[in-house]
């Protein structure tokens, strides 16, 4: 055994000779073990060769990569998951000799130096198989070659080699890249270890997925913790290996009590003429997870209550199946796994839906690299729902974003009293393939009389058609989920926008009436006489100039208001009209502090080496590389 006592000044950079590398203990290390210092981590590739740390230290965020390499590492930020204007950082071991270099690419994907250096090494370690990169960066940084990080989705790139940077230039990665959608800035959990607590799976059985574009498939199922109060601290995806991209998301929703075993025989298509009439009564979402998302941890003083005679005894699950390539064969068993404790939790957890009412009231010419959708949660249902049962108001822990594949962008707009309060939750750089709850910093109450606005931005420059609200990947929603507590007896706060005056835009006067036929036909002018209104819309002569005005006037219409209750009841405003409020568009962010980073310094301080000649099968029990 050998013990090697060495002074340093850490400016910085710490190297850790090879034969150390199974110590978790490193020099300029912030924080108590890999956790501590970096409380998030994520796989970036399917092989397990890149593994991602990283963590919030004040204004900047700190990284840690561990990579099956003995070559450079690459990583970066992209808007586009691509190599093109994307801020990278290339870092290493050669010879003994940590490397890291601050990279940008222009439009055209040519890799440049940065000149203002804004990556920090911390600390550098090869050992016979792994690199390990440890290294810091603010998070706004005052230059125009780095991508701002914020509370929005971020597309994080990755590549690695065999060799170093300097052996042959540049070498190319070849096959040894991608890309990953991430959080960085998801506020650390208080995670409640759920290795010993009970649970409980709802999984389709041998579902057939049709091949075509879009199926939604319902299988009912009864809870099985009956007679006794207990709450689900933990809800994660049960998701078919091989079928990550087919399971686009997962609703489960609360069903009538007055249902009977029977309706457990079988599935059917969602939404469908025949499908069965117990799935009607089933219209309150008490969870909802969306592609490349991950398992849900409720709040310590939080679940979701099951066991009571208020609870969901049965439950309807909702998969939605995208399968764009129209696939023949495919047989899925994907589903939940709900994680239960009898301890309970201070309070019951619920779910609101808000945002627009997925309908063709809902709809976006092509052709628009910008149109923005609104759908409100009115003054009128918060008023009436929340002072009726809770008038000290409920406090959102967390929220989910949803649209499809036109969607770029989702915020959740707060009003109080007329003044607009700080957002409630954001996704300036959404994806399609990553949807999942968003913990709040800082819990939000919501009061009677508050306005919520689900604020949707879309891009159809590809589109040649309009594009309609539906339940395709190909239309589009605009929703926000919000989990809460106290949970009170409010399950959708949503609006429908009035039809007939988007209509009037262009140039419809007159539908036949009563309306027998949907979607409805109009009667006149002669251009449109006789056809649907989808067909009249999608013959209109649209331009980027037409869609501006349209979007104008449509943020402006009347909206029908829904103000929903559990087991299919409604509140009295639901059905009334109402008008948006007077609000400031666009939504003016709030001011970026940007500053030139700098290194983090260690002061002097003693590093205690202990560099142990150990069997090799010791050091791979022991290895950090698990």
């Amino acid at each position: 055994m050998l013990f090697l006592l060495s002074i340093q000044i850490c400016e910085g950079v710490g190297i850790i000779p090879p034969e150390a590398s199974f110590w978790s203990s490193l020099p300029c290390r912030h924080g108590g073990g890999a956790g501590g210092a970096y409380p998030h981590s994520a796989v970036l590739d399917g092989a397990a060769a890149y593994r991602l740390r990283w963590g919030r230290r004040g204004s900047a965020l700190a990284f840690r990569l561990e990579v099956r390499t003995r070559g450079y590492v690459g990583f970066g930020l992209s808007a586009s998951g691509g190599m093109a204007s994307a801020d990278i950082v290339v870092g290493g071991v050669e010879r003994g000799q940590p490397y890291l270099q601050d990279y940008f690419t222009d439009e055209n994907r040519v890799l440049r130096k940065d000149p203002q250096q804004d990556y920090h090494l911390e600390y550098a370690m090869e050992n016979s198989t792994h690199t390990i990169l440890a290294f810091s960066r603010e998070l706004h940084t005052c230059d125009a070659n780095d991508k701002s990080i914020t509370e929005s989705t971020v597309r994080v790139i990755w590549a690695y080699h065999h060799k170093d940077m300097g052996e042959a230039g540049q070498n190319y990665h070849g096959l040894n890249r991608g890309t990953k959608s991430l959080r960085l800035l998801n506020p650390e959990k208080e995670e409640v270890s759920s290795a010993s607590l009970p649970y409980f799976d709802l999984t389709n059985k041998d579902v057939p997925v049709p091949d075509k574009d879009t199926t939604y498939w319902c299988q009912m199922f009864k809870i099985p913790v009956q007679h006794e109060k207990h709450h689900v601290t933990k809800v994660e995806p049960l998701i078919q290996k091989g079928h990550e991209n087919l399971v686009h998301h997962i609703l489960l929703y609360q069903c009538s009590s007055n249902l009977n075993d029977s309706v457990l025989d079988y599935g059917h298509e969602c939404y469908h003429p025949n499908m069965p009439d117990s799935f009607l009564t089933c219209e309150t979402v008490i969870f909802a997870w969306a592609i490349g998302g991950e398992g849900f941890t409720y709040p310590p003083h939080v679940g979701l209550s099951i066991g009571t005679a208020a609870d969901p005894q049965f439950v309807l699950m909702e998969v939605h199946y995208d399968n764009p390539s129209y696939t023949e064969g495919l047989i899925d068993n994907s589903g939940l796994r709900l994680i239960y404790t009898p301890v309970l939790r201070k309070y019951d957890a619920g779910v609101i839906e808000a945002g627009l009412w997925v309908s063709l009231f809902h709809n976006i010419p092509p052709g628009m690299p910008e149109f923005v959708s609104e759908g409100h949660c009115t003054l009128e249902c918060l008023e009436e729902a929340l002072g009726a049962e809770r008038p000290a108001g409920i406090h959102v822990f967390a929220v989910l974003l949803h649209a499809h594949l036109a969607g770029r962008a989702i915020r959740m707009r707060h009003f109080h009293n007329g003044e607009e309060q700080k957002l409630l939750a954001y996704d300036d750089e959404f994806d399609f393939n990553f949807q999942e709850f968003q913990y709040l910093k800082e819990e939000r109450t919501i009061l009677p009389g508050d306005n919520l606005i689900t604020e949707c931005h879309y891009s159809t420059v590809d589109r040649i058609r309009m594009t309609w609200g539906g339940l395709s990947t190909r239309n589009e929603m605009c929703l926000s989920y919000l989990l809460y507590y106290p949970r009170i007896n409010l399950t959708r706060c949503a609006s429908i926008p009035d039809i007939m005056e988007q209509l009037q835009f262009i140039g419809v006067k007159e539908i036949y009436r009563p309306v027998r036929t949907w979607p409805f036909i109009i009667k006149s002018p002669k251009q449109y006489k006789n056809l649907s209104f989808m067909d009249a819309m999608n013959k209109f002569q649209w331009s980027r100039s037409k869609g501006l005005s349209y979007n104008e006037l449509v943020l402006k219409l009347p909206v029908n208001v829904r103000c929903s209750k559990t087991d299919n009841a409604e509140w009295s405003i639901q059905g009334m009209t109402a008008l948006p409020p007077e609000i400031e568009r666009p939504y003016k962010t709030e001011p970026v502090i940007c500053s030139s980073s700098s290194p983090l310094h260690c002061s002097l301080f003693l590093t205690l080496l202990f560099i142990v000649h150990v069997t090799a099968s010791t050091i791979g029990n022991i290895g950090p590389f698990v």
